[in-house]
């Protein structure tokens, strides 16, 4: 099996694709680049942790397309390994996330106001309990188009996140006016972060529904806005 690997060469600062055959049989990728790393480079760098599809640290691009090595299996014919997208690289297939991550902190994504009188049941909790499966793998925005060219997006991690929140029934002030500039409405609904999650969470849904809700406390798109003029339309 062949493995084309994105490297980065110091001595002439660029990054590169390097070929590895991996002769040991192997099932997933992280297995591969361990191997790799064990036997051929040392100086391969990648990042893992748990080998169970859980902590999300080994997510990379595989041919294009972002997923977990350690749940990735491998087939017969070569793959193209790259770092994620949209993230500074850090070396080879490690990318720093940081900016993805505060992405949470600038959506306000947690109970603001709580209603301490309203309690909630087993099925309300059920509902949105999803969104509390992610990760932090990243491939989200490694897949965003919206984020590749707008670092200040929110993007779907974050507001998957938020829906959890503003969707809360003890949430007495939810907290959508954050989510209008840079967030619902210039997500453009193309469902890849769906495509890659590896926890199958639908930012998709979720950013819809927070537009659903935005719009019944009277918020509208800022963009449909400025093609009038600044001018809101009423009917």
């Amino acid at each position: 099996m062949k493995l084309k690997i994105q490297r980065y060469i110091k001595e002439k600062e660029f990054n590169t694709l390097i070929e590895y055959d991996v002769e040991k049989k192997v099932t997933t990728l992280l297995e591969a680049l361990e191997y790799i790393k064990q036997t051929k480079d040392s100086s391969l760098a990648f990042e893992s942790g748990c080998r169970s599809g859980v902590c999300g640290s080994c997510s990379v691009q595989v041919d294009g397309k972002a997923t977990l090595a350690c749940s990735h299996k491998l087939q017969e014919d070569a793959v193209v390994v790259e770092p994620l997208k949209n993230m500074p690289l850090i070396r080879d297939l490690v990318v720093d996330m940081t900016q993805a991550y505060q992405t949470t902190k600038k959506a306000q994504a947690w109970l603001h106001l709580l209603d301490k009188e309203t309690k909630i049941t087993d099925e309300d909790e059920h509902i949105n309990r999803v969104q509390s499966d992610c990760i932090l793998c990243g491939s989200c925005y490694s897949a965003c188009p919206v984020f590749a060219v707008n670092k200040n997006f929110l993007g779907p991690f974050a507001l998957t996140r938020s829906w959890k929140y503003v969707a809360d029934k003890r949430e007495a002030q939810p907290a959508v006016d954050v989510l209008q500039t840079d967030g619902i409405w210039d997500c453009t609904l193309c469902n890849e972060c769906t495509m890659v999650c590896p926890q199958e969470i639908s930012s998709k849904a979720d950013i819809e529904k927070l537009r659903s809700k935005s719009a019944m406390m009277g918020y509208s798109d800022p963009n449909f806005a400025a093609n009038f003029g600044g001018f809101e339309l009423s009917f």
